[in-house]
């Protein structure tokens, strides 16, 4: 099989592992424990094979095109937080699962969303410029949220402690080894056999990944069955809504597709296991919250095996 069958089929692939991994979860529940332990140094790893494959050189461009940025930051910090609270209000009724409802879907994901928009066709270089101005922006803007939407002062400290250790972990330190990998090959010609053999990573490392997500969180979700069908509704129309916000806004900034998907990746993707342990911090009254966080991380894998298809074939389609 060639690389390029491997990504025209990893639509599939992710399906199957995204399945795969909710039967295990359900059938071996005390057997998954291990992939719980993995899970962050495989996020790490599939970061650092995805940024090998990017021209890092060209971020100062990505950072200077105000355009793309404006969209961003536009359609994650102003325009999807008004949908957040708006299904909040519609399909939650209690307030530990609007908390939840609201945390997860108010911090834009900053790591593997770059690994999307790389294998949905966009420039991934500008996702990899978008994260550190995602980052502060969800530092000082969760806080406002939080007190706008909820009217009360959370431990916001620990969901900015979790944000900034997973930027550290998940993004500055594979850019760095990916930048050293890019000079060590540019150096010697035939080390740069080195960057193609890691041009096959991403697709199966991704599928580990959701394999691995879904083993160890279905279980998290199955004993709170009557919530998940509103549940389901309101975060299926949040993709669907952050969709068709990425068409529009990239309209109105007169993107190219490439960035486009970009943009429709960045709106769809949120910081699920981020927020998680601030969720998991709270008093027990609040263990709705964690379901509602783990159930979107969930429902955001299939999504996203679907706009992989969809944003690259339909939404953003290029015009070559």
């Amino acid at each position: 099989m060639t690389r390029q069958a491997l990504e025209k089929y990893q639509v599939l692939a992710y399906l199957a592992a995204i399945a795969s991994g909710l039967a295990l979860g359900t059938a071996l529940p005390g057997r998954v424990g291990v992939l719980e332990a993995v899970l962050w140094p495989l996020l790490g790893a599939l970061l650092y094979v995805t940024f090998t494959q990017v021209p890092l050189t060209q971020l100062r461009a990505a950072w200077r095109d105000t355009r793309f940025l404006t969209a961003a930051v536009v359609g994650n910090f102003l325009l999807l937080p008004l949908v957040a609270w708006g299904l909040a209000s519609l399909f939650a009724a209690e307030p530990a699962v609007r908390l939840g409802m609201l945390l997860v879907l108010l911090v834009p994901c900053t790591d593997w969303f770059i690994t999307f928009s790389h294998l949905g066709g966009g420039r991934a270089q500008y996702a990899i410029a978008f994260s550190p101005i995602s980052l502060l922006l969800q530092l000082a803007l969760l806080p406002f949220y939080l007190w706008l939407f909820l009217d009360q002062s959370l431990l916001v400290a620990v969901v900015q402690r979790e944000l900034l250790m997973a930027f550290a972990g998940l993004i500055l330190l594979p850019l760095l080894l990916a930048f050293a990998t890019q000079k060590w090959t540019q150096r010697h010609r035939a080390r740069e056999r080195h960057i193609e053999r890691l041009a096959w990573l991403p697709v199966p490392l991704l599928a580990l990944v959701v394999f691995s997500i879904a083993a160890t969180q279905v279980n998290v979700v199955v004993g709170s069955l009557p919530l998940l069908g509103g549940l389901l509704l309101a975060f299926a129309c949040f993709l669907l809504v952050a969709a068709l916000l990425a068409r529009l806004l990239a309209q109105v900034a007169q993107l190219p597709p490439a960035q486009g998907r970009v943009l429709a990746f960045s709106l769809g993707t949120r910081n699920s296991f981020v927020v998680l342990p601030l969720a998991l911090s709270l008093p027990a009254s609040y263990e709705l919250a964690v379901v509602a966080i783990v159930f979107q991380s969930l429902v955001e894998l299939i999504g996203m095996a679907i706009f992989l298809w969809w944003v690259p074939q339909r939404l953003f389609r290029s015009n070559a």
